[in-house]
């Protein structure tokens, strides 16, 4: 029976974003709650070489962080989960890449004042945005990427999948990760990706078949 599930995401990337649609899903089938947390990937670039177009990205992606940090530290964590979806939905379903926009579509649709969004370019909560990023990536070495899960305290990064399952399905793949990630001494499991995210249709909640 899973007793704790948390899970680290950066709200810019899509790979968290079909993972987290994934759990989402096995959390309503299974009736367990999973507790959300930032974490970034500008931060964890911040010191590798990467490209000029990669290292472009990462201010935009800081912004989101930043912002949904602040909503966790000001009005709790419901707030994180909230307002990552509706961040995600912009981004990711919705293709929007412009923060301008972005951000106070989000802001209004989980009932935070379009002010709010003075967040996303300060570093007031830097320091809880870092921590909450390294507590979820010194879990797993610095390696890999979002998303970070852990289980009952066993983290592993990923899975890396699209689309995100549904139904049994979910719960397949669940078990079966989750059972991996259980044995001490498991590290690595990887096939190169063949297919880009696939989205779900805005509207479309986790649970629609």
């Amino acid at each position: 029976m899973t007793e704790s599930v948390d899970f680290w995401f950066d709200p810019s990337c899509p790979w968290a974003w079909m993972t987290s649609r994934w759990v989402d899903e096995v959390a309503r089938l299974r009736d367990f709650e999973v507790t959300w947390h930032v974490m970034s990937l500008a931060v964890l670039n911040e010191d590798q070489d990467v490209s000029e177009k990669y290292a472009a990205f990462f201010p935009r992606a800081l912004k989101y962080t930043r912002l949904v940090t602040a909503a966790g530290e000001m009005h709790g964590q419901s707030m994180v989960k909230a307002l990552y979806d509706a961040l995600g939905t912009q981004i990711h379903p919705g293709g929007n890449s412009n923060p301008d926009e972005v951000i106070p579509a989000a802001l209004a649709e989980v009932g935070l004042p379009a002010s709010f969004a003075f967040f996303a370019d300060s570093d007031e909560y830097d320091r809880q945005m870092r921590a909450s990023h390294f507590d979820g990536i010194n879990r797993v070495g610095q390696n890999v990427g979002t998303p970070v899960i852990a289980v009952n305290g066993v983290a592993f990064f990923g899975p890396v999948i699209s689309p995100a399952p549904m139904g049994d399905a979910a719960l397949a793949l669940w078990d079966g990760v989750v059972a991996l990630a259980s044995y001490d001494g498991f590290f690595e499991l990887k096939r190169s990706r063949t297919r880009e995210p696939i989205f779900a249709p805005i509207g479309q909640s986790v649970g629609q078949h």
